[in-house]
């Protein structure tokens, strides 16, 4: 009975919904600057009836929403609200307003969701329907880290909110997916981020007497080539794994007959588990020390970011069942985020919780990634999200038994 009150009651609501996407699609603002965008999050949730809404709590532009319907669980979902520096080259009524600034990865989508989850939420609540407490976190910068290297969601977690947290959803859309299909994996299904910087040291010299110097350029070739069998060999081809360069640069003028003393480069390294993410980096040490005994001396750093979001299988099997008693023609596939990074991560951590990723892609043919200029989606794509959140919260809500203990984190 929840499941079909629940899609009907979507469907009614729909329209707001896509209005609300539309809107906020149309005024995206970068990370940790989300101004009217948090004010747009808190106005709406101050409609709902019940719904207690704090604004500021760990960054200015974090938005809390709580409504509560007595003695049971604590469940809730967390939505991103920044969008990113990219230009948008889509020609729709929507578009962006603000010059090089776009919601290109889908957090449009996602605070609309949220916003209609609310006002679902809201309604179970007035029926007397509400057993327990959902919150809801619309989280600033997830895109990027500020100067002390802190996302959104690190801010959060620090400010104790979700400390009386029982279980936490979140979604993505995937641009990759068609209509229908909703990917709910176990265990770790988004990547360990982490980057590295190189500097390999040799002595410079004149290109024409290279055998009186010692030429970095040279041992960074004897580098790159070894750094290949890192996934290839020394890591499960079971266990996703990447290593990739993406920046190099020798010399500190761009002169043909000068060999420079100094290469750097650049990369980054991702996997899913927490032994490859420690391994990747220890074989790449190993790489890198070729260069001794060709002369030269090396320095590595890395800069570790999000980990792995580890979906509970408990509430991903919560999120198959909603899905199954919702919808007879929704796809329900296995398959991870890939080895992208999603800060939601550090939420997992802290609190048993579950990730899904929705199929949005439009039906014409056109590729439309994820962080691109044309990125946009299907929006019949924001109903599902929105009937598989409210289902995954009333359902825990009535069977706090399905809830994961804690202490399995």
């Amino acid at each position: 009975m929840i499941d079909s009150w629940v899609y009907n009651r979507a469907q009614v609501l729909f329209p707001k919904t896509v209005y609300y996407r539309r809107t906020l699609h149309e005024y995206p603002e970068l990370s940790f600057h989300e101004d009217a965008t948090a004010d747009f999050v808190a106005d709406e949730l101050s409609k709902i009836e019940g719904m207690d809404v704090q604004k500021g709590i760990g960054l200015k532009n974090a938005v809390i929403g709580t409504i509560s319907g007595g003695k049971g669980p604590v469940v809730g979902i967390r939505s991103d609200i920044d969008a990113l520096p990219i230009h948008e080259q889509n020609d729709c009524t929507y578009r962006s307003q603000n010059v090089g600034v776009m919601h290109a990865c889908g957090h449009d989508a996602h605070m609309s969701i949220a916003l209609s989850v609310a006002h679902l939420i809201g309604e179970a609540w007035k029926l007397g329907n509400l057993k327990g407490t959902v919150r809801f976190l619309f989280q600033p910068a997830e895109e990027t880290t500020d100067e002390t290297g802190k996302t959104g969601a690190q801010y959060l977690i620090e400010t104790g909110v979700l400390d009386d947290l029982d279980a936490l959803f979140a979604l993505h859309m995937m641009p990759q997916y068609p209509l229908g299909d909703v990917l709910v994996p176990d265990g770790y299904c988004t990547a360990n981020v982490d980057e590295f910087t190189v500097k390999i040291q040799g002595a410079g010299g004149h290109g024409a007497y290279p055998h009186l110097g010692k030429d970095p350029i040279w041992m960074l070739g004897s580098v790159l080539q070894t750094m290949q069998g890192i996934v290839a060999r020394e890591i499960s081809p079971l266990e996703p794994a990447v290593v990739s360069v993406c920046h190099v640069h020798a010399g500190e003028v761009q002169t043909n007959n000068v060999i420079p003393s100094e290469v750097t480069l650049g990369g980054t390294f991702r996997s899913y588990s927490p032994d490859v993410r420690q391994r990747l980096v220890q074989q790449f040490e190993n790489v890198l020390s070729i260069v001794k005994p060709l002369g030269g001396t090396y320095s590595l750093q890395v800069n570790h970011g999000e980990p792995s979001v580890y979906n509970h299988p408990q509430l991903a099997d919560v999120l198959r069942s909603v899905i199954e008693n919702q919808r007879s023609d929704l796809r329900i596939l296995s398959d991870t985020f890939g080895l992208g990074g999603e800060d939601f991560a550090h939420m997992a951590k802290k609190v048993p919780s579950a990730m899904f990723f929705l199929g949005c892609a439009k039906d014409d043919g056109i590729k439309r990634d994820l962080h691109a200029p044309i990125f946009d989606l299907d929006e019949r794509s924001l109903l599902t999200g929105v009937t598989v959140l409210t289902g995954a919260l009333l359902n825990l809500c009535s069977h706090p038994e399905r809830i994961p203990s804690k202490q399995e984190q």
